[in-house]
């Protein structure tokens, strides 16, 4: 998810219960549920360096426990107090509440490094929901709100408490998640009851569409051809005109395009690989395109090499949105 998610879910954590009042302690807890976007440096410079180790170390379940001294560190050094137990185990609550976050995504994580480099993602969310923005800041706001009515009106009472508030909020989105994770289990049962070409799908996949609108993005592989299909949700899925692409046959532009570093670390990275092959004049275009991110037209990560006739790299391009 989005830095913003991760922070306010941080700052709901602590005042559920896990801020027991030391100085600093909510800002260690919002800064722990960002702690393991550490890896994400590399995104100003090298894209296919953040792509190889973002989501990586200190995104897995066995480094939580070490990835939670840093929040912590940071913190009581800055406020020269002590650290306690129970203060590491609530920033490694918060750490774990990124991971379990993260694994909800189209993007995913893995989680179980350094036992296995395994993708783990469910595709219910993007990393930017509105819905659970608009939950967490609700639940942010409203108590203070409360409060000053309250004040203006002479009452004394903590109508609202941040607490109560919190806990609250959490539910929702652990709620939020679930509906989205039941319509997205609807989509792929839709999609894997019908027939392409005479013959089941290959395989079958369901993204959010932008913004976690209650639009899906269903994509049906066979073994010649992919076609993507928008969805609506509205009790039962609505499924619109598709649109179908075909895979290319294998060439020898495509193996030369595969011993590049940058073709080797999104392959290891894509989960739902397209190639493009385009013969030129002189050269021969190729793309590679992960089809968990954008569309056949609009396409998200993508890779792409211009090979001459003897297999040689011409250009070689990296990016989101190319």
């Amino acid at each position: 998810m989005d830095n913003l998610t991760h922070t306010l879910v941080g700052l709901m954590l602590a005042r559920a219960g896990l801020d027991r009042g030391q100085k600093g302690t909510a800002a260690m807890l919002m800064l722990a549920a960002n702690a393991p976007d550490i890896d994400a440096f590399p995104f100003f410079y090298d894209m296919v360096q953040y792509v190889e180790i973002h989501r990586g170390y200190t995104h897995a379940l066995a480094f939580a426990p070490l990835v939670a001294l840093l929040p912590l560190a940071i913190v009581r050094g800055t406020t020269r107090t002590r650290p306690t137990l129970f203060e590491w185990f609530a920033c490694t609550v918060a750490v774990l509440s990124h991971l379990l976050l993260d694994w909800t995504n189209v993007y995913g994580t893995r989680l179980m490094l350094p036992f296995s480099r395994e993708w783990f993602h469910l595709d219910i969310t993007n990393i930017f929901d509105p819905l659970i923005w608009l939950i967490l800041v609700v639940a942010v706001a409203l108590p203070n709100l409360l409060r000053l009515v309250g004040s203006e009106i002479g009452t004394h009472k903590k109508a609202g408490g941040q607490r109560a508030w919190a806990w609250v909020a959490l539910i929702a989105v652990l709620g939020y998640q679930g509906w989205r994770w039941n319509a997205h289990e609807s989509a792929l049962t839709q999609l894997n009851a019908l027939l392409y070409k005479g013959v089941p799908a290959k395989r079958v996949y369901a993204f959010p569409d932008s913004f976690g609108t209650f639009h899906w993005r269903g994509l049906i592989e066979g073994e010649e051809y992919y076609y993507e299909v928008p969805m609506e949700f509205n009790g039962r899925f609505t499924m619109f005109n598709a649109i179908q692409d075909f895979k290319p046959k294998k060439a020898k532009a495509v193996d030369a395009a595969r011993t590049t570093r940058t073709f080797q670390v999104f392959e290891d990275f894509n989960q739902v690989p397209f190639w493009r092959i385009s013969p030129l004049v002189d050269e021969t275009k190729v793309e590679l395109l992960d089809l968990r991110f954008g569309s056949f037209m609009q396409p998200g990560f993508s890779a792409m090499a211009m090979v001459d006739p003897d297999g040689r790299i011409k250009d070689l391009q990296f990016g989101f949105g190319r």
